[in-house]
């Protein structure tokens, strides 16, 4: 940008007041970016509550079955960082948009694959597709919202991404006792493409962008600054751990519940996954929470609470392991939330490479750690997953304190 430019820019940015909470503007932002999270979490997840169907219908290994949903994340963490940059020279919401209608425009053919490796290359192009949304809402929200809402407006995203998590796993998951598995996933792939069509409409346009130039030198540049800032890394590598913890978990459970001693239904597993909601109570709270008292406490609170509940999730006592499950689903969503958002809030210049490099850890542990996770699973059954999951969230605890010393230094 040259300093021309950056004067007008200024101009026309003294004549704007970023959307401030209760506003119009602020609510258009929420809702379609609560829709964003919808369709892209449908689109990334939808298959999870049919792994077992997709083990029994191809021959393959609950551990191969998974990779259903680890290749897709793990080609979204790929696809972040170059769609973030692609974001800084063609606009935050362009980028989105393309991204939330071509992903769930492709899952719609992937349920009729006629083989297995089909399955797995279309998600994985699903994945790359799907990266736009995640890569640049943040950065998004962080440059149109006002700072004293920002958290509570990451929260109503992150809200979002829970539900489309959440209905993602159940609309295929009830299906499932109607019709056949194919359809089960057509039929949650329409209502992702619902949403995406819905954002499309109500985003509002950006007022506090501007295009930037971009180059290798300059994107590399840019992510080296971030990754050499203390304040960032604790948080990039807490979302590598916490994520790929929270993704082995959701993904064995199924296998767990359908076998002895529980014997559930397919449609009774799938009613599991209502203990999304309280990811999306606990993200939204945890953003007003973390305006108001800080973020690290709230966020030591949340890794505190993921570890309480998996450890109610070992014993062979349902009442217990779902108990154990709304805990630990509501502080992972809780610790993303606020982890999220400080990352935005840290991060003063290039916030959407701050915020790919946050969430490039994030989709990486998914896949990476969620397919390692069928060897503890294979080997050891739920026992395994557990210890497997508890170092990992032990790890993120200790992060959680660093991340207040990196804020001091800072």
């Amino acid at each position: 940008m040259t300093a021309t430019q950056d004067t007008s820019a200024q101009g026309q940015l003294a004549a704007y007041e970023r959307h401030p909470l209760g506003s119009p503007g602020y609510r258009r932002a929420t809702v379609a970016l609560f829709a964003a999270g919808m369709t892209t979490f449908m689109a990334l997840y939808y298959v999870q509550a049919l792994l077992p169907q997709l083990s029994d219908h191809f021959g393959v290994s609950p551990a191969n079955s998974a990779l259903a949903v680890s290749l897709t994340t793990g080609f979204l963490a790929v696809a972040i960082i170059p769609a973030s940059v692609l974001s800084e020279r063609y606009g935050r919401v362009r980028v989105m948009v393309i991204s939330a209608l071509a992903a769930s425009r492709i899952g719609v053919f992937l349920p009729w694959s006629p083989s297995f490796e089909v399955l797995l290359a279309g998600r994985a192009l699903q994945g790359v597709l799907c990266a736009g949304v995640p890569a640049v809402a943040m950065a998004y929200l962080a440059e149109e919202i006002d700072g004293a809402s920002l958290g509570t407006a990451m929260g109503r995203y992150v809200a979002g991404t829970t539900i489309g998590g959440l209905t993602g796993r159940l609309v295929p998951g009830f299906a499932a006792d109607a019709v056949s598995w194919q359809w089960a996933l057509e039929i949650a792939c329409l209502v992702s493409l619902g949403f995406a069509l819905l954002f499309w409409k109500f985003v509002p346009a950006s007022r506090f962008f501007f295009p930037q130039q971009v180059s290798p030198r300059i994107t590399l540049h840019n992510l080296l600054t971030h990754l050499r800032n203390p304040g960032l890394r604790p948080l990039f590598v807490l979302a590598f751990v916490l994520m790929g913890g929270f993704v082995t978990v959701y993904n064995y459970l199924g296998y767990r519940l359908l076998r002895s001693p529980f014997n559930l239904s397919e449609a009774a597993v799938a009613t599991v996954f209502f203990m999304y909601l309280a990811g999306t109570f606990s993200s939204t709270y945890a953003g007003r929470l973390a305006d108001r008292i800080g973020r690290q406490q709230v966020l030591t609170v949340a890794v505190v609470l993921m570890l309480g509940g998996l450890a109610l999730t070992v014993p062979d006592y349902l009442p217990t392991l779902l108990v154990g499950m709304l805990l630990f689903t509501a502080g992972f969503f809780a610790a993303h939330s606020v982890a999220s958002g400080w990352v935005s809030a840290r991060a003063s210049d290039h916030r959407a490479e701050a915020s790919s490099l946050y969430l490039f850890n994030y989709y990486l542990g998914s896949s990476v750690v969620g397919a390692l996770g069928g060897l503890p699973f294979t080997a050891f059954g739920w026992s395994g997953v557990a210890v497997y999951v508890g170092v990992l969230v032990l790890i993120g605890l200790g992060l959680s304190f660093r991340s207040r010393g990196a804020a001091v230094q800072k």
